[in-house]
């Protein structure tokens, strides 16, 4: 396996565009130990699990750092993603069927792992996120209520919950591992697509030492960024409600997920039904996955297909920034006019 890694045969023309798949699974690893070590001194008890990330930063040696660490290699590891798939988009990556699909399949599984991660310091967003993403689920017909309960392991998030949210947190990231593997092993088969989009480029070289080269470039300049957010900026992603105990009966005045959920959030609050926001929302994400059944004739992208990629992004820029901001006009018709546009530029796409 290491052999084939190191001789894998790679287009010479692909950028650093492409070094994003390699610091995913560098970030991942990193958010695995950090987490690791962060287990050994966390308490899922909702009497102490506030207490106990508090012990973490002020008590444990080094417990500071591997709280930074932890939280924000999970915005870093999200830029990341967005960036591996706006690539993918951009050059018709999505060509490589198997290697799009399984890569979707991880991003919806690390988009529920960092949910639950980010109910566990029991802090004012963690409990009212979590007793609003997960009440969601009421939107099922008949079976909603009876699984929510069933989630919550009571009739509110409570001790049940958390316990739960933090033995999944813990297992799925290596079930992800697992799928991270399938997906390297379908990009194997068909080999990296390339900015030329010829998927039968016979200019190849081997992987190591010249992209391996290129690679550590990428981990340097990004590793210099993380650590100056991590020593530096330490809060700049956490909400500060989240430094508040969880209280049940004082609900935050904006109540809203992290910055990576929030394109998905600000579609889901702008549709009025809440059954049809909730799928909206599951359609933001999902409808990626047509990409990888058009026709795939011409994989060359013409200037018109460039025009709305990049439209898309615009609107994900902007779906983000309505998300963060309160529900009410005028954000609200923003939210609303932005996400039929995003499903209206995804169906052109699709088509040209």
């Amino acid at each position: 396996m290491k052999n084939e890694l190191i001789n894998l045969p790679c287009p010479t023309s692909i950028s650093i565009m492409w070094n994003f798949g390699s610091l995913l699974g560098v970030f991942l690893g990193v958010q695995i130990l950090s987490g690791l070590f962060l287990s050994m001194h966390y308490s899922s008890n909702i009497a102490s699990a506030f207490y106990s990330v508090v012990h973490i930063s002020t008590d444990v040696n080094w417990g500071w750092f591997l709280r930074f660490v932890h939280a924000n290699g999970a915005t870093f590891f999200f830029g990341l993603i967005y960036f591996h798939i706006a690539r993918g988009m951009y050059y018709m990556s999505y060509s490589l069927t198997w290697v799009w699909l399984v890569g979707l399949m991880i991003f919806l599984l690390f988009m529920g792992v960092a949910f639950m991660g980010y109910v566990l310091p029991w802090g004012q967003m963690s409990y009212w996120g979590a007793t609003v993403i997960t009440n969601l689920i009421s939107a099922i017909p008949w079976l909603g209520k009876a699984i929510v309960e069933w989630v919550w392991g009571g009739f509110s998030v409570s001790g049940p919950t958390l316990v739960r949210f933090f033995s999944l947190h813990f297992i799925l990231p290596f079930i992800g591992l697992v799928l991270v593997m399938v997906h390297l092993f379908f990009l194997h088969e068909t080999g990296s697509n390339n900015p030329l989009g010829v998927m039968k480029n016979s200019d190849k070289i081997s992987f190591h030492p010249f992209f391996t080269l290129k690679d550590f470039m990428g981990f340097s300049f990004v590793f210099f960024f993380f650590s100056f957010v991590c020593l530096e900026t330490p809060y700049a992603f956490m909400d500060p409600d989240n430094f508040i105990e969880a209280n049940s009966l004082v609900t935050p005045v904006h109540i809203q997920p992290e910055w990576y959920f929030l394109f998905a959030y600000a579609i889901l609050r702008s549709i009025p039904s809440k059954l049809g926001g909730v799928v909206a929302m599951l359609l933001s994400i999902l409808v990626l996955s047509f990409f990888s059944f058009v026709s795939k004739k011409n994989i060359h992208k013409s200037k018109l297909y460039e025009v709305f990629c990049v439209n898309y992004f615009l609107i994900f820029f902007l779906l983000t920034w309505i998300g963060s901001l309160p529900v009410e006009m005028p954000y609200l018709m923003i939210g609303q006019l932005l996400s039929i546009l995003y499903f209206l530029n995804i169906g052109i796409m699709l088509l040209i």
